[in-house]
Order: structure tokens, then C-alpha cells, then sequence
């Protein structure tokens, strides 16, 4: 099954490319090498390789900076995914597209469900709903959050850097979700493209935290594991103590049952994944 990865350089593109199944022809791209936001290029790009199907793990991420910059985010978020899919449905392929947490506005309470009604707060989100929707009915949309890894710019390699560089650090303790481990969201992806699913579907790690939850919980993994010399407090802020340009949404944690029954299982608990990428530092760096 040939298939085109489009954000290959990110942390999921990477992902998906180190645990690529045995039957898997993988042509892989990222912003330098095709600019997803130009129409003749995609198109160019899709006819050249002809795959059965596309991975987009593109996405513009810079929650805040899109307030001011709903442009480009749109044109990354959702115009490139209408151009992804008109060029799939072109040559027969199936268009696999993530999104996020961050189309519900927190105020539910209770796992969103794939069906909840969506209800973004911000331009990020707005713009990722949007791509959700030009994405078309053939595709299959896997939402998630809190996406870190071994290597790129992630909440967990921040908290690793600013405690070890500081006395104290200040998290938020109000804004409740679910940390997924980039390389355990890279394979479920596999697994559901190589089982035909479509539709909306959500998958993060097992359980649900606070980003305090989560801060202390690499600080307490990261001094077992010999990454951090010392502990430092691990103070909880409220949403309103670090103001930001976009609104997050104060609960989002996803219902992931039904994505849980098409993978066979659930997935691992988030600490354990964390644990699992602290330790991928320690041996590799």
C-alpha cells in the first residue's frame, strides 16, 4: 500500500515513518519539500505518486500566534485539507486527517463523545474544525491532544528544561485533558487506515490530567530515570494567573471508546507512555 505522509518532519510525521507496516510503500514530505497550501502542487505531488493513501499529520499548532495569524493557520488547517482530499478523491486514495481537542469548548464535563457538537473558542480551533469538514465524508478524522515525543517542541521536554534551569515552576491546574504519546498515536493510525474505518474517531493516551498532573508527573518520572539532578516545587495556577491570547478549553478530555473497540484494546496509560518516552531520552538523548 503505497502512501504519501504529508508533516513528515513533525513530531507525529515522525512517528508514523518509525513504525511503518511491513506491507507500506511511504513517500514522505514536509513543508520544504511541498507546500500543501498551493492547489497545482498537491495535485502535482498526488498524481505523481499515485498512493492509496494519505497521512496529513500537517497542522499549524501555534494555538496562540493564530490569533493573530488566522490566515496562515487557516490556510495550513483547513484549505490545505480540502486541496489533500479533492487530490485523493482524484486518484482513488483514502485521505487520513488529525485534529484536535480544541473543536469543543471545555464546557461539557464528561468525555466528548466523536458526535458532541463541536464549539471551538479560538482561531486554532476554528480553523481545525473547518479542516474537519473539508476533509470530506470518505476520510477517516482522528482526533487528539496533548501530543509530545522524544524529539520537537513539546510540554514535556519545556517542563524537563525549566526545571532543570529554575527554582520553581508555575503550572496551570484548571484545564483538564489527556498527554498522547506521539509514536502510540503514529501506530493506532496504521492500524485504523489498514482497517478501511472512516468517519470522526478520537484517540489519546488512557486517563486524564491537568497539565499540573502531568508537570509533576514528569518531574517525579524524570528524577527516577536520572533525567532531572534535583526537585523543584511544582506550584498549581489557575487559567486566569497565565493569561494567553487564545482561550483554551478548561475540559477535554475524549471519548476514545469506540476507536478503542476498533484497535481491539485500549491504549496505555498516559503515565506509563510518559515513562516510555523519558526512558527513549535517557538511552538515546
Amino acid at each position: 500500500m503505497k502512501t504519501l505522509i504529508v508533516g513528515s518532519k513533525g513530531q507525529l510525521g515522525r512517528g508514523l515513518q518509525a513504525c511503518v507496516p511491513p506491507s507500506v510503500e511511504i513517500v514522505a514530505h514536509d513543508y520544504d519539500t511541498l507546500d500543501i497550501t498551493d492547489r497545482a502542487a498537491v495535485a502535482a505531488m498526488v498524481e505523481a505518486v499515485r498512493p492509496a493513501l494519505i497521512l496529513n499529520a500537517a497542522a499549524y499548532t501555534a494555538v496562540d500566534k493564530a490569533e493573530t495569524d488566522a490566515d496562515a493557520a487557516y490556510a495550513v488547517n483547513a484549505t490545505a485539507v480540502g486541496l489533500l482530499a479533492d487530490a485523493a478523491v482524484a486518484v482513488g486514495a483514502r485521505l487520513v486527517h488529525v485534529s484536535t481537542d480544541f473543536v469543543f469548548d471545555g464546557t461539557s464535563g464528561i468525555p466528548y463523545a466523536p458526535d458532541a457538537t463541536p464549539n471551538p473558542l479560538g482561531v486554532y480551533g476554528r480553523t481545525k474544525f473547518e479542516g474537519e469538514r473539508l476533509a470530506g465524508d470518505g476520510a477517516l478524522i482522528v482526533r487528539t491532544a496533548w501530543v509530545y515525543a522524544p524529539v520537537g517542541g513539546n510540554f514535556v521536554r519545556t517542563m524537563l528544561r525549566l526545571m532543570a534551569e529554575r527554582p520553581e515552576v508555575r503550572v496551570v491546574a484548571d484545564q483538564i485533558g489527556t498527554p498522547t504519546y506521539a509514536p502510540g498515536l503514529a501506530a493506532a493510525l496504521w492500524t485504523l487506515a489498514a482497517g478501511g474505518i472512516t468517519g470522526i474517531h478520537h484517540y489519546t493516551d488512557a486517563g486524564a490530567a491537568s497539565w499540573y498532573d502531568f508537570a509533576v508527573a514528569i518531574q517525579e518520572e524524570a528524577l527516577a530515570a536520572g533525567l532531572l539532578a534535583r526537585a523543584v516545587p511544582v506550584i498549581p495556577i489557575a487559567t486566569a494567573d497565565f493569561p494567553t491570547p487564545a482561550k483554551r478549553p478548561s475540559y477535554s478530555v475524549l471519548d476514545k471508546s469506540s476507536t478503542f473497540a476498533a484497535l481491539g484494546g485500549p491504549t496505555p496509560h498516559w503515565r506509563a507512555q510518559l515513562r516510555t518516552m523519558l526512558n527513549e531520552i535517557k538511552i538515546h538523548g
